[in-house]
């Protein structure tokens, strides 16, 4: 009993202690612990960077043109003409987690109008996705090469992964677009640079695996791979110039027995009944380059990609189906190719640039003109899903000041021609030049 009265005490005395030593913190300590603790809370909120943009536009369009916001075109008073619109073409906002740890994180969501045009009436926007999650992950010794993990930007070529918020043409160009149709994939990949002291840090590698899908959910088993080699150099202190290889190595799971592969001038079947619930073939292969210089005229920058591959697609459309398998069910099977040349050149000093862009887009590279839609010994006629695209594009940006920015750009889109695709509608009538012409004003804020 004794002992236990002793244990008490000594623990009542114990805790007295404490409470008095709590009490008597001086002033001078307590400023000291809150300058602690704000500190604490000051280096949390610098490791969070917070960014974003919004890009409002106006779009006027001939009959059959594009738009990228609003509806599509109506019949007005009996007659498809021109027509505007105006519309929210992408807002985005990013939360990235950096403390100068190994690892950082990065959640990236997009606001804007959906890709039909539709727009949810209630509240006026009709899209908030997810454009990016991912973890980035360095490694312990040098912090030049990363595992990355989540939603991110393909690592193909270089348009692909160019902020939105830099393009100095409104869109991508149509091979892109057509092939990577969202720029993002739920994935892994691994990043390997040298050291920053190394002689070879000019050299970047970086490949991974992917679910296929962009954005949606992984639905199948297969993987495809992703892979890149990037060099880039500055030459003295006013120019610089980079150098890409690109490989995608994937596959489109074939929903029915029916495969078409462009041959000669038309499409050969093969209905064998092994074809269901295989992989048809998605590979491309593509070459990039870049080049800038400083000089009294102002800064002058020129990209150029080109890209070439097969494409398994639809009966009516060579672009990439977003999804586990294509949603019209046969698989067709394209020979695609396309490339892009974009000059920017800024006026002197001022704020002002000049843009000049060309790109092509050839979905199938086997049939050319007339041989469109003309009658063959094989199985199944090309369509207007065959056609080629030129386009050229002109424009200007004004950087008001360094969060506000001004472009206006005009497309010239020229498509592929054959008096085989007449049609009294004209929307579809490919022996003729479509009237798809498009003008784009834009005012982007970023901060």
């Amino acid at each position: 009993m004794k002992k236990q009265i002793l244990l008490i005490a000594a623990f009542a005395a114990a805790s007295f202690t404490t409470f008095a030593q709590e009490e008597e913190a001086t002033p001078l300590e307590q400023v000291q612990q809150k300058v602690e603790t704000l500190s604490s809370t000051v280096d949390k909120l610098n490791a969070l960077k917070i960014s974003g943009y919004i890009q409002p536009q106006w779009q006027w369009g001939q009959a059959y043109a594009g738009a990228k916001v609003g509806g599509s075109n109506t019949v007005e008073n009996g007659n498809l003409s021109s027509f505007n619109r105006f519309g929210i073409r992408r807002g985005r906002i990013n939360f990235t987690y950096d403390n100068g740890g190994l690892a950082s994180g990065t959640f990236e969501l997009n606001i804007g109008e959906s890709a039909n045009g539709s727009t949810t009436k209630a509240t006026g926007i009709s899209s908030v996705s997810i454009k990016k999650a991912f973890l980035n992950v360095k490694d312990p010794w040098f912090g030049t090469s990363a595992l990355r993990a989540g939603v991110f930007d393909r690592p193909f070529g270089n348009e692909v992964a160019y902020s939105s918020s830099l393009l100095e043409s409104p869109e991508r160009s149509r091979i892109v677009q057509n092939l990577f149709p969202d720029e993002q994939d739920l994935g892994a990949m691994i990043v390997l640079q040298p050291a920053a002291t190394s002689p070879l840090n000019f050299i970047k590698i970086q490949g991974g695996l992917f679910g296929g899908n962009s954005i949606n959910v992984q639905t199948k088993s297969n993987m495809d791979f992703i892979g890149q080699i990037i060099a880039s150099k500055s030459i003295g202190s006013t120019a610089k110039w980079g150098l890409g290889a690109s490989y995608y190595n994937g596959g489109l799971y074939q929903g029915t027995v029916n495969v078409y592969t462009s041959t000669g001038n038309g499409f050969v079947l093969d209905n064998s009944a092994s074809n269901k619930s295989q992989f048809a073939k998605r590979v491309y292969y593509g070459f990039d380059g870049q080049f800038s210089v400083e000089s009294s005229l102002g800064m002058t920058q020129l990209r150029a990609e080109y890209l070439w591959g097969t494409q398994p697609g639809t009966s009516s459309s060579s672009s990439s189906p977003n999804s586990f398998t294509n949603p019209s069910g046969d698989t067709y099977i394209r020979n695609t190719s396309g490339w892009y040349a974009i000059l920017i050149q800024d006026l002197g000093q001022s704020p002002f640039s000049l843009v000049l862009k060309y790109d092509r887009y050839d979905p199938n590279t086997k049939v050319s003109g007339n041989e469109i839609g003309a009658a063959t010994s094989y199985n199944v006629k090309t369509t207007s899903a065959d056609i080629a695209y030129n386009t050229l594009g002109i424009g200007a940006l004004w950087r008001i000041n360094p969060a506000l920015r001004l472009q206006v750009y005009y497309e010239n889109v020229k498509n592929e021609k054959s008096i085989n695709l007449a049609s009294a509608d004209l929307k579809t009538d490919f022996s003729k030049d479509i009237l798809d012409n498009l003008f784009t004003v834009r005012l982007q804020f970023k901060f």
